[in-house]
């Protein structure tokens, strides 16, 4: 269990005061110019060091991904582009950093901004979180009153951060998707080579990354690297924000110690299960495109990187979606894949048609309205599509169809089985004349 004097959020609830007073008497902002003026390769090595790993769902490392950023300017600007498009189900750890502890987002931008040189950041805010915006729109104003940001600031190093406003669309949650909408154009992905860090937004160097990757980084390099590496296990480390959704008693969004079990986890933080652990049916244990666990895999399983791998699913963002046996699961499976395919951009051929095709099918599958051959078949199609399109949107919407026949096969069989019979029973029987 994560002990009160570790935890990075201290406001997360909203409890205490949010203003730019209260987040420093909570230790924000608290040597801020002492920290940039250790130098860009200290922090770059010292976040290395800590094994912090991107919190928005692929958990690439984040010092490795800072210094990717060019050591020296060519004469473009760098960029820093910080990605609050939270718009996976399932997922909403940003919302609350954004609403109630905003300061940590914004001290984080002012210290990764300096560590690749940019002196400009971009917060790109989904289209839906309007109150949210207005928080941290505030929490900006207040650092650039208290002189904090612009030029010639306290910290030493030259700083804007603008927010932009997205318009709804799940796909600018793509990094490079997100460029895209930031420079005024449709919200489409970008091939990669050339990556961000060389031509990113405005074809300048950019690094993108998840609001939590950012907003922990001031407290890291205060307390050290190696106090953030000594907490979970290795290559699974630091502190991390869970959200727990679904059927259990107090759904909510918790920091926590990386490596806590699934049990523990629901046990201590939402009040078990609704209806008992023997009423637990499966989880999608990091968001509505990680692969689904059923109840006897996930109960011990550890909430980290490597043990989500361990039982064919992914960590994804740490938002636990619960069921029940009162859960229709393939009806709930068929409705993520329904969402996939609403949010396809339509680039890739093999996302905007197959995502449409999976949906269609797993709808007869809901009533059982199909033959057991097309199980097999909705399979195979889920293999054409993840890992041939631009984006991982292709991935996520493969991925939980490949979960639910995994585990679940027998229950779309049984469907199938049923719907026959009623068929067959509802056929008029013919008797032959005498």
């Amino acid at each position: 269990m994560l002990s009160d004097k570790d935890r990075i959020f201290t406001n997360i609830y909203g409890l205490s005061d949010k203003s730019l007073k209260g987040a420093m008497k909570r230790g924000l902002w608290d040597g801020t110019a002492d920290i940039l003026a250790k130098g860009r390769d200290w922090i770059i090595n010292e976040m290395k060091a800590s094994g912090l790993r991107g919190r928005g769902g692929a958990g690439f490392p984040t010092g490795l991904k800072w210094s990717f950023m060019p050591k020296q300017s060519d004469g473009r600007p760098h960029y820093l582009v910080v990605n609050a498009d939270e718009s996976e189900p399932g997922t909403c750890k940003d919302r609350e950093i954004l609403r109630n502890d905003p300061h940590t987002l914004v001290e984080g931008c002012v210290v990764a901004g300096f560590a690749m040189g940019a002196h400009t950041a971009f917060i790109y805010v989904r289209g839906e979180f309007i109150r949210e915006r207005e928080a941290l729109q505030r929490a900006i104003d207040e650092c650039y009153d208290a002189g904090l940001l612009g030029r010639n600031n306290k910290c030493g190093w030259d700083f804007d951060i603008i927010v932009h406003h997205g318009a709804g669309a799940y796909i600018c949650g793509e990094e490079t998707a997100l460029l895209e909408s930031l420079e005024g154009k449709k919200g489409q992905p970008r091939l990669k080579p050339p990556f961000p860090a060389n031509v990113g937004l405005y074809g300048c160097p950019t690094t993108v990354n998840n609001v939590e990757s950012i907003a922990v980084a001031p407290t890291i390099l205060r307390r050290g690297g190696a106090w953030f590496a000594g907490i979970g296990r290795p290559n699974n480390v630091g502190t991390k924000l869970f959200m727990i959704s679904g059927h259990v008693e107090r759904p909510c969004v918790v920091e926590e110690a990386m490596g806590i079990t699934f049990r523990e986890l629901i046990e201590r933080h939402a009040g078990g299960i609704r209806g008992g652990w023997n009423n637990l049916l499966a989880v999608i244990p990091g968001g509505a495109s990680c692969p689904i666990v059923p109840a006897e895999d996930i109960m011990d399983c550890v909430m980290d990187f490597d043990g989500l791998r361990e039982v064919k699913s992914s960590f994804g963002t740490g938002g636990a979606i619960v069921m029940d046996k009162s859960t229709d699961v393939v009806k709930a499976i068929a409705r993520i894949s329904y969402f996939f395919k609403h949010e396809s951009c339509g680039q890739c051929t093999p996302c905007r048609e197959g995502t449409g095709w999976m949906w269609r099918v797993l709808e007869r599958m809901v009533t059982g309205n199909a033959q057991k051959t097309e199980i097999d078949m909705l399979l195979d199609i889920t293999k054409q599509v993840e890992g041939h399109t631009i984006c991982a949107l292709g991935d996520a919407a493969a991925w939980p169809i490949q979960g639910l026949i995994r585990h679940f096969r027998a229950e779309i069989e049984r469907r199938i089985d049923e719907f026959s019979r009623n068929a067959d029973a509802s056929r008029p029987v013919l008797v032959a004349a005498e």
